[in-house]
């Protein structure tokens, strides 16, 4: 087993082996972290594949950079949730701890990459959005669908190496530097490192999304003044206000959730966690697919153009089932015709 420099303020442990981090100590506890994974994964996996496919099936819809980015952020929740919830059950409930150091690292920056990747794929929509209301009149030449794939791009290549530093090896046992308390193997520094990071990010989109704000009041305020002359460009800036308003439900549902983890991660870095603290990490963890299960939610009931793609596949679905109900006493009625005959 691999075993690294312990913290100085760390819990009562012999070493900063595996064990050290199994905090859920009953099987209520167990069970309960179990049912919130399976129950937040499962939802998550199925409403974001289902995001995915609604874009990705409709020709208008894929072509717009808004939904790729949308679509990068249901991907991100996707791998997330699955990566994720078998890593964390696996750890926390079955006390499995046979794996190696850098197979750790390797689920570790497989859950980091996904979970930033979704936060970074909310920056690119809220610059989106940005451009969209600040500067309407350039906004197809300004964001363009090569543009978009290439922000996509080095947005998960830089996702990525960030999340793998700690597998290539900035971890506290090859540095033989002080490890973090919540983690295993991984460096303190690093994960303060990480926390700046996300900070960063989230406070990217809390600016992004205060002038989005404001734009959109500025244009609800013009429509109702110049209603009768504006015409489609109206209708634009409906659209425009409507998923601006959408994106900002999405942030703060984000803030809600990512609130408790980052503000416990923090306070490990500065001060002592208590092993009850340590419990309320994991189970505050969880909030975190909560999140991406919320998501696809706000797109249906906010989006229009997805909330119309949707209801085109449970049409199509509905006529499908039916023609499938009535085949066999079609068929049926055919054969007592024969027979009759």
């Amino acid at each position: 087993m691999d075993t690294c420099k312990v913290p100085a303020n760390a819990s009562k442990c012999s070493g900063n082996t595996m064990e050290c981090f199994m905090v859920l100590s009953t099987q209520a506890q167990k069970i309960s972290i179990g049912i919130l994974c399976g129950l937040f994964g499962t939802m998550c996996v199925f409403e974001n594949s289902l995001v995915l496919y609604l874009i990705f099936s409709s020709p208008g819809i894929r072509k717009k950079p808004s939904y790729l980015f949308i679509g990068s952020l249901a991907l991100a929740d996707i791998l997330a949730s699955i990566i994720f919830v078998c890593s964390f059950v696996n750890f926390h409930v079955f006390n499995e701890a046979g794996f190696s150091k850098e197979v750790f690292l390797l689920q570790l920056g497989g859950v980091n990459t996904s979970f930033s990747a979704s936060l970074s794929s909310l920056l690119l929509t809220a610059l989106d959005r940005y451009i969209s209301i600040s500067r309407p009149s350039e906004y197809k030449l300004l964001m363009t669908r090569k543009r978009a794939w290439t922000a996509l791009a080095v947005l998960w290549v830089t996702c990525a190496t960030i999340a793998c530093l700690p597998l290539l090896g900035w971890n506290c046992c090859v540095l033989d530097s002080v490890c973090s308390e919540l983690f295993p193997f991984v460096d303190d520094n690093y994960q303060s490192g990480w926390v700046c990071f996300i900070m960063v990010l989230l406070g990217c989109i809390v600016y992004a999304y205060a002038h989005v704000l404001w734009r959109a009041r500025q244009h609800v305020a013009y429509m109702e003044k110049h209603q009768a002359q504006v015409g489609k460009q109206s209708t634009r800036m409906r659209m425009d206000v409507m998923l601006a308003k959408t994106l900002v439900m999405v942030l703060a549902v984000l803030m809600l959730c990512w609130s408790p983890v980052l503000v416990l991660m923090i306070y490990s870095i500065f001060g002592r966690l208590s092993d009850h603290l340590r419990k309320v990490f994991a189970f505050c963890s969880t909030l975190c697919l909560l999140n991406s299960m919320v998501n696809p939610i706000i797109y249906a009931l906010r989006s229009k153009e997805l909330f119309s793609s949707l209801r085109r596949v449970f049409s199509h679905f509905r006529r499908q089932l039916k023609v499938t109900e009535e085949s066999p006493e079609a068929e049926s009625t055919h054969k007592s015709s024969v027979i009759e005959t």
